[in-house]
This record gives C-alpha cells, sequence and structure tokens, in this order.
C-alpha cells in the first residue's frame, strides 16, 4: 500500500533540496497534498493484473456463440493519463483503444474503461500500460485475440530535454488474430 506519511517526509525534503521554506503559508499543507495526490493517481500501484481482472470481471455469455469467429468488440478513444516511470513526468491526453474477439463472453463496457483508468494509474512506460490492459482483458474474456492502442503526450519530452510540445508516442500491442490478419487492426485506427 502507498505510505502517505513517508510520501509527506520526501516532498518536505525535496522541497528543501529545491531551496525553499516548507514551513512558509503556500507550501505549509503541500507535502499533505502531494501524499493525497499521490494515493489517488497511483492507485493502480496496489493491484496486480491479476487483481484488476477480478476487480472488473463482470462478463456476458447470452447469445455469444464461441464458435463465431465474426464477432469483435471495440472500445476507442478511452481518456486516461499515467506517469513515466523514468521521470515521474505526466503522461497526458492519452487515448486507449481496446479490442478483442469474443470467446463465448463479452466484459461489460464500462468495465473496459475502468481496467484502462486503473491499469494508467501506475509509475510505468506506455508500452507497459498497453501490455497490461491486454493481459487483464484477455484473463477476463478468456480470448487470446486481444489489441490495444495508446496514443499520448508525454511531458518528459514536451515540457524538458528536448522540448517538442506536439510530439504523440503511440503504442500498439496486437494478439491473436489482430497480430496475425492486419486487415482486424483498421478497427484500432
Amino acid at each position: 500500500m502507498i505510505d502517505k506519511k513517508a510520501i509527506e517526509e520526501h516532498i518536505k525534503g525535496i522541497i528543501v533540496a529545491l531551496g525553499d521554506d516548507p514551513d512558509r503559508e503556500g507550501l505549509k499543507e503541500t507535502p499533505q497534498r502531494v501524499a493525497a495526490m499521490y494515493e489517488e493517481v497511483f492507485e493502480g500501484m496496489n493491484y496486480t493484473n491479476h487483481e484488476i481482472a477480478e476487480m472488473f470481471n463482470k462478463t456476458f455469455s447470452e447469445q455469444i456463440n464461441e464458435a463465431d469467429n465474426s464477432k469483435i468488440v471495440v472500445m476507442k478513444d478511452i481518456e486516461l493519463f499515467s506517469y513515466c516511470e523514468h521521470h515521474m513526468a505526466l503522461m497526458y491526453d492519452m487515448t486507449a483503444n481496446v479490442a478483442y474477439i469474443p470467446k463465448g463472453k463479452v466484459i461489460g463496457l464500462s468495465k473496459i474503461a475502468r481496467v484502462v483508468d486503473m491499469v494508467g494509474k501506475r509509475l510505468q512506460l506506455q508500452e507497459k500500460i498497453g501490455q497490461d490492459i491486454a493481459d487483464i482483458i484477455s484473463e477476463i474474456t478468456g480470448s487470446e485475440d486481444v489489441a490495444v492502442t495508446i496514443e499520448g503526450y508525454h511531458s518528459c519530452v514536451s515540457a524538458r530535454g528536448i522540448k517538442k510540445q506536439k510530439t504523440k508516442t503511440y503504442t500498439a500491442e496486437f494478439r491473436g488474430k489482430f497480430k496475425d490478419d492486419t486487415s482486424l487492426q483498421l478497427y484500432l485506427k
């Protein structure tokens, strides 16, 4: 679990290391605010992929023929944010597209968005977000035919270093039929 007291102490130390006074009016409660924010935005770090799959495992099997491979479920433009593990910098204006071919059951649509949100709430790389979402969707649905694409901006690229504000990063995780049949990838564009 996230240790808010430790975060508060470290933030206070960072303020001092930056040459400011953690006891001045505007900064007095900053360590507590940052700790509360971190508890919220890094909530996903409290759970394994399997635990997230269990948390959002709400599926429906009515009228889904397992032998029918002509069905595809695609949920596009799911908004999310995350934090880069290299700089702890915000990855923002991100959208994820998630697709799978049902194997006898479908997941509730809101659960797909909830999986995306929870996975985003970790320190990680964008590539890992797509892998983790695909792992979880596959575990919940029982389908190995899963695809996840993510597009977004990284403040470690736009606000520091090379400072390229309009540069987007695109990642794709294609599994099963999405990897083998490139025409299926068009659903995620």
